[in-house]
């Protein structure tokens, strides 16, 4: 018996999924004395837009230990992880880094993860920075392929590390100082992963800064990633939502999220 192929209609058409169907996970890194309710906004954004129907928790105890709160079930689409640092004052960025490890690390123990992408928020992004830094040649731990950099703290922020007047180079990201912290980061012109994509998202209301950081030194960035990232590009967001705390509870970022993560 011969059975004809039914045609595809219009509505089969629209039922196909809009966004890639991928097991690499997404991980969200808050900046200092936040936690993990900041990825609330965007998380519950992605999972509304129907992107992904996971979501976990990596919990970062103080001493560096990792627990999870929720599964990744076999064949999920898109999870996602919000990423809660218990010591939340911590300043450290070495030790960040370590703890960014422990969490892909159990990723990899428990789930098999082998690739993840990052959002990394304010000092949350001087973590994975410093994380790159010690293991950015380390191609036994999970392999970084799209990082979203948001209001980065990169050469300091206003009223604390952050150098007097600073600019920057508008064709090469240099800035006209550095400070010890993005000093340090200065082997990563030679050492960025080429195969990671960088998408620098920063917040202005109208004078160069968010309230908290300046557009000069997330704009920094640029110099330390040195040409060696697959892509780059920066991002200006304006309006009352730009500013250094909402940025993160702003529909255009969220888009801006979905379609650079998972956008076909």
């Amino acid at each position: 018996m011969i059975l004809a192929r039914t045609p595809a209609t219009a509505s089969d058409h629209q039922q196909a999924p809009s966004y890639v169907q991928s097991s690499t996970p997404t991980l969200f890194f808050h900046g200092f004395g936040s936690g993990a309710h900041a990825e609330k906004y965007m998380v519950n954004g992605i999972v509304k837009a129907g992107v992904s129907k996971t979501v976990v928790v990596a919990n970062v105890a103080g001493d560096g230990t990792v627990t999870l709160d929720g599964r990744i079930p076999r064949h999920a689409s898109n999870p996602l992880v919000e990423v809660n640092f218990a010591d939340n004052h911590n300043s450290d960025y070495p030790t960040q880094g370590q703890w960014v490890k422990n969490v892909l690390e159990v990723l990899q123990q428990k789930y098999h993860v082998n690739k993840v992408n990052i959002e990394a928020h304010s000092m949350g992004n001087m973590a994975v920075m410093y994380y790159l830094l010690d293991n950015a040649g380390n191609h036994n731990l999970p392999q970084i392929q799209k990082l979203v950099t948001m209001a980065g703290t990169f050469d300091g922020a206003i009223g604390w590390n952050e150098p007097a007047n600073l600019t920057v180079d508008s064709t090469t990201g240099k800035p006209s100082a550095m400070n010890d912290s993005y000093r340090r980061l200065l082997p990563l012109r030679h050492r960025f992963p080429q195969q990671i994509k960088v998408l620098n998202i920063y917040g202005d209301l109208a004078n160069g800064n968010d309230t908290q950081v300046t557009n000069n030194s997330s704009k920094s960035l640029k110099y330390i990633i040195n040409h060696r990232a697959k892509s780059y590009q920066e991002v200006k967001i304006t309006g009352p939502n730009a500013k250094h705390e909402l940025l993160h509870h702003n529909p255009q970022v969220n888009k801006l999220l979905i379609d650079f993560f998972w956008g076909k």
